[in-house]
């Protein structure tokens, strides 16, 4: 008898679905929270689709309810869903120099969005150096701006964090120590946190065939794909257009109530 093997797109669906349970079989555990008692599974659960699926929505602040463990399980899916597990997976089997199949490389391929299977084992390892160079500069620079404000110790592990959750546009922060959550209101006017925080949203949004395009043609913008042409141009309308926009109908309301003209700008 004849067995039917999933699709790649049935396999990447069935992937994020195991990744969403057992993340929330773990963070219902006691283990995972700071006061050491059961989480509602529903809550665990959309916290744990929610990190894998970098939406950044919560219904528990996530520094004052999730402990260390908890965190890096939160923090673990972010990771692997701002990369696509496949990626991560293949990355794992090139560090154990194992083959890339014909049927796993297909699968990749899909997960990324390429057109064509070519080249695809060649661009997972770019993205894969290309995100610990920037989550590592990002986490760098955060957590020497941290510094001020935290232990050493925490200071450098609020800098990894960030970094990841910036970069993998999943909208989750531990800055409910200070406010709960109150997110990243208390540094609105550090243009430090801002611009890195910006910059790592922005470079991990576009997406990994746009790195892979810019990187190969550097700054030939004609050399393009049009798919590249299509999200620079639409990104940079969509960011410097809103913030025109949300300086011009809030610097005089009250959101941005007692800042300075610059601290407006950098708000919008």
């Amino acid at each position: 008898m004849e067995t039917k093997r999933l699709t790649n797109a049935q396999t990447l669906a069935l992937g994020f679905c195991l990744i969403i349970l057992f993340g929330a079989c773990l963070l219902s555990l006691p283990i995972s929270s700071r006061d050491g008692q059961f989480t509602p599974f529903v809550d665990a659960l959309f916290t744990s689709a929610s990190a894998t699926c970098v939406t950044g929505l919560v219904v528990v602040d996530t520094f004052t309810k999730w402990n260390l463990l908890g965190q890096i399980i939160i923090l673990l899916e972010i990771q692997i869903g701002g990369l696509g597990f496949m990626t991560v997976g293949i990355g794992f089997a090139m560090m154990l120099r194992q083959k890339i199949g014909l049927w796993m490389r297909g699968t990749l391929q899909e997960s990324v969005n390429m057109d064509k299977i070519g080249g695809v084992v060649r661009l997972t390892k770019k993205v894969i150096r290309g995100t610990i160079v920037i989550e590592g500069l990002g986490a760098v620079i955060l957590a020497i701006r941290f510094m001020k404000d935290f232990p050493w110790y925490q200071a450098i592990y609020f800098g990894i964090f960030h970094s990841i959750s910036a970069f993998c546009n999943a909208g989750f922060d531990l800055m409910g120590g200070i406010e709960k959550y109150g997110s990243f209101v208390p540094y609105q006017t550090d243009i430090v946190i801002n611009v890195v925080l910006m910059l790592l949203i922005t470079i991990g949004g576009i997406g990994f065939l746009v790195w892979d395009d810019v990187y190969e043609n550097k700054w030939h913008y004609r050399r393009y794909r049009l798919h590249t042409k299509i999200v620079l141009s639409t990104s940079a309308v969509l960011v410097f257009g809103g913030a025109l926009l949300f300086y011009i109908l809030e610097k005089d309301g009250l959101a941005y109530a007692g800042m300075s003209s610059k601290e407006k700008v950098l708000a919008a």
